[in-house]
This record gives C-alpha cells, structure tokens and sequence, in this order.
C-alpha cells in the first residue's frame, strides 16, 4: 500500500464528502470539505500513474444525512444539527479523454443513462493530465456545469428529514508537478461547481484512517454479514439431528446451496458446524466460532493472493502492449 498524505500521493476503491447542515445558495448544495479513504484514493492514482496517456472517469457513490453531537461545555459557536456525508464507493476510469462528452465539453446524456452506468448513482467525476497547472480547464469547466443540467442523474440524500436532492457536481483534478521528479508524484484537487455563481470551489481533503480524527466517520456504521440465513429457533439436539436426517430433495437442495454462499466467505467450513453456533447450544462451541473466523480470514488472504496475482498480469499485459505500441511507431517511423 503506498503512502498517503494530505496533500499528495508518493507513487500510487469509498471516498467521503462531508457538509455541514444542509445550505441552499439559489438551489445549490454546498459541501464543506472532503474525505478520501486510503485504498480508494491509492486505486485511483494506481490506475491514473500506470495508464501511457491522460484519461478520465465517473464516480459513483450515495449521500446520506447524519446526525452529529452538539454538547460541549467549551463551544461558543453554535454547530450544525446535522452532516451530510456523501461517500463515492467506486469509479469508472476509461482508456482516454472525450469518453462521455465532446471537445467543447457537452456532455453525452445517452451515455450516462442509468442502465449503461449499471444503475450506479453518479456523484460526480474526475479527470488526470500530466505536467498541467492544478486547475479546471475550460473543457473541463464545460463538463462539470452539464452534469447537473441533466435531473435524472440527481442523488436522493438518505436519511434526510426533508427530501433533498443532490446534483453530481463533485470534480476531482489530477496532475503531476511540471518538472519531473526521482519520485513519482501524483497531485490532486477537489472542486465542487456552485451552478449559481458558475464557479468552481476549492474543498479541503481529509484521507480517512490516518490519524485518530477518523473514528467519527463510522458513527452511523451497520454490520452486514455474507453468511446464509439459518433458523435460529429454539430445539432440541433430537430435533435437530432429525432435520439432518431429512434426504428429501427440497432439503438436499437448501442445505448445497447454504453451503454454497458459506464457502463464499469461509473456507472449509461444514454448514453443519455453523448451525451448532446458533441456538442456546453455541455456548459449548466458542472454539467452534474461533475456527469460523480463521476459515473467513483464510478466504479473505486466498482472494488477495488472487487479486495480487491478477494485478500482476495487468501490470505485465500493459508492458507488453506498451512494447508493440512503441515498435509500430519506430516502424512507421522508419517508413
């Protein structure tokens, strides 16, 4: 994992923006700063520092309203009620510019339409270019006031105590410092486009999980589980040892596919093992439910080892595609 400052990236996906309680200049929603997790952002330079030529891309993600904390004995000021944390949780990059709107900067809404964005919420967009000044472009000024032209790409904040909307005017900027470098530097920028002034303003970035500060980002946090539903009424072993026994068809075929989706998170464990953990039983099996976790966080090693395994066959394709690019042109040249 690459180092991550606040400012920069030393050599290469959920992002956050946070607001304050929700303030309307002539319908638009102001954002007070934003936060950027560490993967996501290393991901993102990651992808932008490997590619041969400058390119673009969406970011996806949801908006949701959070309530704060307002008691301190040592506040003067008054503090909002409330924040509105918009988290981009993926992006889509894609191979050059012009990808979804033209040379004059008009977007293209027939390819931004939720069924070719896989019905992604869009929040916003991000562009990279090499040894260019950290600011919006005209082109890019261009893009950036489109995009919230277009009301079916418009957010609903969730959890919200009136229905608001929000507009997908977030921009990420990317470059690289003008004059090169013994270490590879990646510089970035947030604006979001304030469409009642149609100017850009500059947002603050904070990377979360670096410094004690980033607990507060997982106050309103909910655990899912992948784990397959199992009956958790109350029985006897009898009556459980009679609903193994069951060889019917409908049963065989509940019990393979529990396993199936147990296998997903966790390897080697037996679905028999993991209905013995639920009930008034799971007492006696605690290290039962120690061997779960280890089988869960062998899964979680085995898909990285795939995933490293993977990244380094792109990393080797693009070599080897850079390669043929740069001999075509040496013989074109050549002719």
């Amino acid at each position: 994992m690459p180092f991550l400052s606040s400012s920069h990236l030393s050599h290469p996906i959920a992002i956050t923006l946070c607001f304050s309680e929700l303030s309307h200049v002539m319908g638009d929603l102001v954002l007070q700063k934003i936060a950027i997790s560490g993967p996501t952002l290393a991901s993102m330079i990651q992808r932008l520092s490997s590619s041969p030529a400058d390119l673009d891309g969406l970011l996806f993600g949801h908006v949701t309203c959070i309530a704060l904390s307002t008691i301190s004995d040592d506040s003067v000021q008054s503090t909002p009620d409330s924040q509105f944390v918009a988290t981009i949780s993926s992006f889509l990059s894609f191979p050059s510019l012009l990808s979804f709107y033209d040379s004059l900067g008009r977007v293209d809404s027939s390819r931004l339409t939720l069924t070719n964005l896989n019905q992604k919420p869009l929040i916003g967009w991000f562009s990279f270019r090499r040894k260019t000044p950290l600011r919006p472009s005209m082109r890019e000024s261009s893009v950036t006031r489109s995009l919230p032209s277009n009301p079916q790409l418009y957010l609903p904040v969730q959890n919200a105590s009136s229905e608001s909307l929000f507009a997908p005017s977030i921009f990420l900027l990317f470059t690289t410092p003008l004059q090169d470098q013994f270490i590879q530097t990646c510089q970035y920028r947030a604006f979001q486009f304030q469409s009642s002034n149609l100017c850009f303003n500059p947002l603050s970035i904070d990377i979360v999980n670096i410094g004690p500060a980033f607990r507060g980002h997982y106050g309103a946090f909910s655990p899912t589980s992948a784990l397959p539903f199992l009956n958790c009424e109350l029985r006897s072993s009898s009556a459980i040892n009679e609903c193994r026994n069951e060889e019917n068809l409908i049963g065989m075929k509940r019990i393979a596919k529990d396993q199936s989706e147990l296998d997903m998170c966790a390897e080697g464990m037996q679905i028999g093992r993991l209905n013995q953990l639920i009930g008034p039983e799971a007492v006696n099996y605690t290290a039962g439910l120690e061997d779960l976790y280890e089988k869960m966080l062998c899964k979680i090693e085995s898909l990285a080892r795939l995933v490293e395994a993977s990244s380094a066959k792109v990393v080797e394709q693009e070599n080897h595609n850079r390669k043929l690019r740069y001999k075509v042109a040496r013989s074109a040249g050549l002719e």
